[in-house]
């Protein structure tokens, strides 16, 4: 297809990458963009030899790699794959057709639509951090931890990234949120991987989840500061309970009676930070969609 770019981050990947791309030749894209976190293995032969434009990423890290590519593409669509042979090149379409129709600047490929390879650890994640992604958002997307997803390049370009790993994903959905895009889910297909997973989960789902909860203070300030308020709160009924029971007992606990106060006192200080800052978030949201709309209308 002309003006689609299909970029593929890869590392360590000799045993898929000739496949993956051949199969997207056969689906008629030729233009491939291999982005290479410097494979130790024969990844970036195999893909030279079958013709497509090959890079070394600067530094570490799939998101410097996909923040790096995203710089140098200069197609109106980009579609975004693993080189891991988990995705199926023939679903391209699929997430590049929204896009085509007007339907949406940022396609999620849907992972859990048809039940997917997952091991049961790793989908009780994925489940937890949608969740969270849900209702810190305030949208739902079934998976937000995708690999296989399309964009418009002005969507591209319109994203604020920073991630140096693999919560450059997460964070693609919450600037698309932030900015007012309109992002779409379609259901894919996910094979199971060939070799050992480069996603550890209690390192990397801490860092996502990490992502998930800081990004949220501009855009939710209710649930990051409620979150810390709910905290304190929860920490001060506990050394309450403690502090009352030892009092039925003519136990007294000064310094823990004054922790209580304070902790009490700091969460509800939170929630009241949290609901103001949810309520300025609130007409800032406003006013912005007027001026677009009186922008439009001015057209």
């Amino acid at each position: 297809m002309k003006d689609v770019c299909i970029l593929i981050p890869t590392l360590n990947e000799e045993e898929t990458i000739g496949e993956l791309i051949a199969e997207f030749k056969r689906e008629g894209f030729d233009n491939i963009f291999v982005i290479d976190g410097n494979s130790t293995d024969a990844t970036r032969e195999i893909a030279k030899r079958a013709g497509v434009k090959v890079e070394i990423q600067r530094g570490k890290g799939k998101g410097i790699a996909v923040r790096q590519a995203f710089e140098e593409i200069e197609s109106e669509i980009i579609v975004m794959i693993d080189g891991d042979g988990t995705y199926s090149p023939s679903e391209a379409r699929a997430l590049i057709e929204p896009i085509l129709n007007h339907e949406a600047e940022h396609v999620v490929g849907n992972r859990f639509a048809y039940g997917g390879a997952f091991a049961r650890l790793h989908r009780f994640g994925n489940w937890g951090l949608n969740r969270v992604f849900s209702v810190g958002y305030g949208i739902k997307l079934s998976d937000i931890l995708s690999g296989y997803r399309a964009f418009t390049k002005a969507a591209v370009n319109r994203m604020e990234l920073a991630k140096e790993g693999f919560e450059i994903e997460v964070e693609m959905a919450i600037e698309s949120v932030k900015k007012g895009m309109r992002i779409k889910e379609v259901p894919i297909t996910y094979k199971e991987r060939k070799g050992e997973s480069k996603l550890h989960f209690l390192r990397d789902g801490s860092r996502i989840a990490y992502t998930l909860y800081v990004l949220a203070k501009t855009h939710n300030p209710l649930f990051y500061f409620g979150i810390i308020g709910f905290s304190f709160i929860a920490i001060g009924i506990i050394s309450g309970i403690y502090v009352v029971l030892e009092w039925l007992k003519n136990i007294t606990h000064i310094p823990l009676t004054v922790f209580t106060s304070l902790m009490i006192i700091s969460g509800v200080q939170f929630l009241i930070f949290g609901l103001l800052g949810d309520l300025i978030v609130t007409l800032q949201k406003e006013t912005l969609a007027a001026l677009r709309d009186r922008s439009r209308k001015g057209e």
